[in-house]
């Protein structure tokens, strides 16, 4: 049977890798550079276990910038389509969120589950057969208003671009409010960037109705896991190299995405 997607309370840093249930089901989850769209890749046959990682990944998802989430299922192994609930719940509660995500369907036409989904009566999720189609309606959906990016190198006067591209941004969309602490996220995370990937990276500054987002791109797959950060809010923020703490410390939430060449570093300000 298909079971309602659980609401878990979830506390930031939202560290997101690889979740898996056991061999032979997973749940893996990519973004994009700037976060706009996420991938949710489900594999396996669906239980009320899988599906309950889903919902913690989803959280996770929904906790950050992004706009739109693929959810791809063509390597579910659901024979009679009774997942339907759950993802029907899932689609839900990203749609009636503070932040309104648009949750999108990949799905093989000939499998019961989409034919479920075709024979659904009033407002309903989009499916679509393949990812790419997925990708370029999710890609039309998305305001190219809403966001600012920017592809830097990793020097020290990179650091300053990044500043900069934040100062735009609250200027441009009337939120000078933020400008302190997201500037000072910005400068952690592209100092970061060019101390320790080492590599090309891109800054995306988006906005919500309520809030402003920073996502850093690199191209180091290296994640920072829980017990690495030491994320001690008592110790002196003061500090040079204060890094991930001080982004603890001053972001509403923030976490890490994987994305198809490296890592995204993402924190909200509100």
């Amino acid at each position: 049977m298909g079971r309602r997607a659980p609401v878990q309370p979830i506390e930031p840093p939202y560290l997101l890798t690889f979740v898996t249930e056991r061999i032979g089901a997973s749940v893996a989850v990519t973004g994009d550079v700037g976060m706009a769209v996420i991938e949710v890749a489900v594999h396996g046959r669906w239980s009320p276990q899988l599906g309950e990682h889903v919902s913690t990944a989803m959280l996770m998802c929904l906790a950050g910038p992004a706009v739109s989430v693929i959810v791809d299922l063509r390597d579910l192994a659901d024979s009679y389509g009774a997942s339907l609930p759950f993802w029907l719940a899932l689609w839900r509660q990203a749609r009636l969120g503070s932040a309104s995500v648009r949750v999108t369907f990949c799905l093989p036409t000939a499998t019961a589950l989409s034919r479920r989904f075709r024979y659904l009566q009033g407002p309903q999720p989009r499916v679509y057969a393949t990812v790419p189609e997925a990708r370029a309606a999710c890609a039309a959906r998305t305001s190219r208003a809403d966001r600012l990016q920017t592809h830097l190198e990793p020097r020290p006067a990179s650091v300053e671009v990044a500043r900069a591209l934040v100062t735009r941004a609250c200027h441009a969309w009337d939120r000078q409010r933020l400008l302190q602490d997201t500037w000072l996220i910005a400068s952690e995370l592209a100092a970061n960037a060019v101390e320790h990937a080492g590599t090309d990276f891109i800054v995306t500054v988006s906005r919500t109705s309520t809030r402003l987002h920073v996502a850093i791109h690199d191209c180091v797959s290296r994640f920072p896991h829980p017990g690495e950060l030491r994320l001690d809010l008592k110790a002196s923020l003061d500090e040079r190299g204060r890094g991930l703490r001080l982004v603890h410390g001053t972001a509403a939430s923030w976490g890490t995405v994987p994305t198809q060449d490296g890592k995204v570093v993402w924190a909200a300000v509100s």
